[in-house]
């Protein structure tokens, strides 16, 4: 059976601070084997003096972006949609001014996967329990409204459960099937951890078959650019194609 729940007990988070133990403590006699922790990103960002002085965020997004996906002007400014230095996109390259203090923004990690991976060892030691951790922080979808929590990182958890070749209920067989586990347990965790409650850690039980030690981290999660059909925003690929056109016609 499926479970999640937030841990309690979890301070501010400052840079330097030893944060797999901080959520060991927080996670003391509350966790079984095969359990799987959820952790926000922006208590590892915290933890790891990813904050940095900013008096312009733009900026920030800027050197943090390496694409442009599109762009739209509002009426308070552009949103810019970006590939950020982990591959992922979305918008502002993940960089985040809220609950931070005045004047600076938060990156998000380096290397989420070992980040999670550093976490993940060190509870297990701790608890000698097989666990599994994933970074989460939170995307907006295309053609969707809203946003939702995603897998940035990952270590001891599968975050692509490959089921083709396997049948469905009526015997046929399966050969695109691959269900984006880890996104599944980022937003689930999600329900629990809620923005603004101060519950950065949740923990998800129930989904000890997706434990491996040797799975690969979040980065598979991002589509290789050769299988990205929609690899531009609508304005930036009618402009890039009139180009296109321009210079084969001259």
């Amino acid at each position: 059976m499926l479970s999640v729940f937030a841990l309690d007990g979890i301070a501010e988070i400052v840079s330097g601070d030893d944060l797999a133990s901080i959520i060991g403590d927080a996670a003391d006699g509350r966790l079984r084997d095969g359990d799987i922790l959820a952790v926000t990103s922006k208590v590892v960002s915290k933890a790891e003096g990813r904050m940095i002085s900013a008096v312009d965020r733009e900026q920030a997004i800027t050197d943090e972006t390496v694409r442009v996906v599109a762009t739209r002007a509002y009426p308070g400014g552009v949103t810019r949609i970006v590939e950020n230095r982990l591959g992922v996109v979305g918008a502002a390259a993940g960089v985040d001014a809220s609950n931070t203090p005045e004047g600076t923004v938060l990156l998000l990690p380096v290397d989420p996967d070992a980040s999670a991976g550093a976490i993940r060892a060190a509870l297990s030691a701790r608890f000698g329990l097989r666990l599994g951790v994933i970074i989460t922080d939170t995307l907006g979808r295309a053609w969707r409204e809203g946003q939702t929590d995603v897998a940035i990182g990952a270590s001891g958890v599968v975050v692509l459960e490959d089921l083709r070749g396997s049948t469905d209920t009526q015997g046929r067989s399966l050969e695109v099937t691959l269900p984006a586990v880890g996104d599944e347990i980022a937003a689930a965790a999600d329900l629990v951890k809620r923005k603004a409650s101060g519950l950065p850690v949740a923990v998800v039980r129930g989904m000890g078959h997706l434990l491996d030690e040797a799975a690969p981290g979040a980065r598979v999660l991002v589509r290789p650019s050769e299988k990205d059909m929609f690899r531009l925003g609508t304005d930036e690929a009618w402009r890039e194609g009139f180009e296109a056109g321009r210079a084969a016609r001259d």
